[in-house]
């Protein structure tokens, strides 16, 4: 019986630290491409037509500023006043949309690591041969117990900020900044 359990907690612990990376990696590329739709917009095109179409209503309108075409002038410079009421709506929403979007994943990446702090605080995330993280083996194995057969067990909060570190990386890598 206890034979069964240590192969069940090592089978658990082998596979729970790709898990936290690959989650790590998976908000970390969400936000990234979060920060890119809020960069880039997502509907340029409609913006860049709503804006053509603003320069082309002022454009004429002011063309039009003789007597008898004064009131045709004032007309175009009416729709042209709503054209920018509307493209500020559309921006101001795509604003909103994606603040909305950041601060849910916001509190999904906070309450996710809250369940991996609590799910493996005192639990080894990891195991790592001593000679590779010489320096640093007691950072490594903080709140775990340290050394077993010659390997570092890693805590969450460790793993937590290498894959943090690691996928932030990725991502540069990834979206070529």
């Amino acid at each position: 019986m206890m034979m069964g359990d240590k192969t069940s907690e090592e089978n658990q612990r082998s596979l729970a630290a790709p898990f936290i990376f690959f989650v790590v990696l998976a908000f970390h590329f969400a936000s990234q491409r979060i920060n890119q739709s809020k960069k880039s917009g997502s509907d340029k095109e409609k913006e860049a037509e709503l804006h053509r179409e603003i320069k082309e209503l002022l454009k004429e309108a002011s063309s039009l500023a003789q007597p008898s075409t004064f009131a045709q002038g004032a007309k175009l410079k009416r729709k042209a006043a709503a054209k920018e009421k509307e493209l500020a709506k559309f921006q101001n929403l795509h604003v909103k949309d994606t603040a909305l979007y950041s601060k849910f994943l916001l509190i999904s990446k906070v309450l996710t690591y809250l369940i991996f702090l609590m799910w493996f605080w005192s639990v080894p995330v990891a195991s790592i041969s001593q000679q590779l993280v010489q320096p640093f083996g007691r950072l490594l194995s903080w709140r775990t117990g340290g050394i077993e057969n010659n390997n570092i067990m890693v805590g969450i909060i460790p793993w937590l900020i290498a894959s943090t570190r690691v996928s932030r990386f990725v991502c540069r890598l990834a979206y070529g900044k």
